[in-house]
């Protein structure tokens, strides 16, 4: 049997924004999804994860969009990208509808992979490990992204990815990959572990 391709990172396009559960495609594609704070560098390392400057668009203002953007690589996988959380200015209302469609979302079981990124230089907030929960609760496996690598001295890695593990409770078998959206540190692990994920999730 022949071995199935990656799929080609440069074949992008962006599908739909989901405000909905009727938005949500359920076609069967496997579904790569990413979450994180609203400052913690998200678009920047899909970004660099994909090698495109602008592609998932770096906003000015963080908090501003509660919806699920969709992406489609190379026809064979979804590149999920949920709003960002925790940030302090938007209201109560926004919140709770940003909560809902996390809830909706993640109870259609269309998960493949769960990616979750952090800033390597903090402790996890609390709204970091609410978002820990989500995915363990999913019952699929997860990835947890360090970003802003370039930003530690090389003598705190191993002890600010101690405090990233223990703070969000992280089963032995969920990594933390060491990322910089800058340098590109991080990103052949990041992509081998998508594309592994991808092909196990294969319908064929």
């Amino acid at each position: 049997m022949e071995e199935r391709k990656n799929p080609n990172l440069h074949n992008v396009e962006f599908l739909r924004s989901a405000v909905k559960e009727r938005d949500f495609p359920r076609d069967g594609l496997p579904q790569v999804v990413f979450a994180g704070k609203s400052n913690v560098g998200k678009s920047s390392v899909i970004n660099k994860l994909l090698n495109r400057k602008n592609f998932a668009r770096v906003s000015a203002q963080p908090g501003k969009t509660i919806h699920i953007n969709y992406f489609v690589i190379d026809k064979q996988m979804y590149l999920v990208d949920l709003p960002g959380y925790g940030y302090a200015r938007v209201s109560k209302a926004e919140q709770q509808r940003w909560g809902e469609l996390m809830e909706t979302y993640f109870a259609e079981g269309l998960l493949t992979l769960g990616i979750q990124i952090v800033d390597i230089r903090h402790k996890p907030t609390r709204d970091d490990v609410t978002m820990a929960d989500w995915f363990r609760a999913s019952g699929q496996p997860w990835v947890v992204i360090a970003n802003k690598l370039d930003k530690i001295k090389k003598s705190q890695l191993e002890g600010n990815l101690a405090v990233i593990r223990q703070t969000l409770l992280l089963p032995e078998d969920v990594p933390v990959i060491p990322f910089s959206a800058e340098k590109g540190d991080g990103r052949d692990q990041v992509l081998a572990l998508i594309f592994d994920h991808v092909r196990k999730d294969d319908p064929e």
